[in-house]
């Protein structure tokens, strides 16, 4: 799929999120128990583009862009960081109707996905982390950068461009899908989303995920992380292994940060898998 096909097919809310009325563009399709994606930095939700679609045939997917990306509210003024996230979660399935989920998170999603988890155990049956921030693990350095005001001083959108794609095309595992590169650097393409990624990235505070303890998460839990990824380490997954009573942990070989996209059958077929009680 192509990115323009994707952000065409989004619907649009507005969830307010401390005090803030923000706009957040989903994907919604199927019926059935809801299995709800969420991408991290810097990223959109077009990055589940190749393992969400397939599974409307059984369950409802929704796929949120964060606020702060994508075809979400990018202009200044609001935070981005994973406790803000949180919020635009949990006021997205109230107004979208639903009380139970199964939650899959990759990157900064991740460690949203730890955090609602936690705080809403009777909400999340089922949760599944790919590469996910957790513990003290993130920010990486390139990110922090990033977050500087002064960093985006006299930055052009093609300046952004150019460093984006270099990131990704670097972090994958083998050779880069240009359509999947493309749809992940289409909504950094204005002064506007310069501000907004920067904000985004000076919103990483670790703190959100050193104040949630991960033994206290109740729900059946699939760690199902790229074995090559020098950003997040399968090590992280292997501890959260530890740390979640009722986990299971599969490592994909040749597949590094960006698993869903470096192995997206095996992703694919793991992910129905475990959904399906296996």
């Amino acid at each position: 799929m192509e990115y323009e096909t994707w952000s065409d097919g989004q619907e649009k809310t507005t969830v307010t999120v401390d005090d803030h009325d923000l706009e957040v563009a989903y994907y919604d399709d199927g019926d059935g128990e809801p299995v709800v994606f969420c991408h991290g930095i810097p990223t959109s939700s077009f990055l589940f583009r190749e393992v969400a679609p397939p599974l409307s045939d059984e369950y409802r997917v929704i796929a949120p862009d964060m606020i702060g990306y994508g075809n979400s509210a990018m202009h200044d003024g609001f935070d981005r960081s994973i406790r803000a996230q949180e919020a635009m979660i949990d006021g997205l399935l109230e107004e979208l109707g639903l009380e139970t989920i199964t939650f899959v998170g990759h990157d900064l999603g991740g460690g949203v996905a730890l955090r609602y988890a936690a705080h809403n155990p009777d909400a999340v049956e089922t949760l599944v982390l790919s590469n996910g921030v957790c513990y003290d693990s993130w920010p990486i350095q390139t990110i922090v950068d990033l977050g500087l005001p002064s960093t985006i001083e006299g930055m052009s959108p093609d300046d952004l461009q150019e460093m984006l794609e270099g990131l990704f095309r670097d972090t994958l595992a083998g050779e880069a899908d240009d359509a999947f590169v493309e749809g992940m650097l289409a909504p950094w393409d204005s002064e506007e989303a310069v501000v907004s990624v920067s904000r985004n990235a000076i919103g990483t505070n670790t703190s959100h995920t050193t104040e949630i303890d991960p033994s206290e998460i109740t729900a059946r839990t699939l760690l199902l992380w790229g074995a090559d990824d020098e950003f997040q380490p399968i090590s992280y997954a292997e501890r959260l292994d530890e740390d979640i009573a009722d986990t299971k942990l599969v490592g994909l070989d040749d597949a590094n940060h960006w698993v869903m996209a470096d192995r997206p059958d095996a992703y694919g077929d793991h992910l129905r898998e475990f959904l399906e009680g296996d």
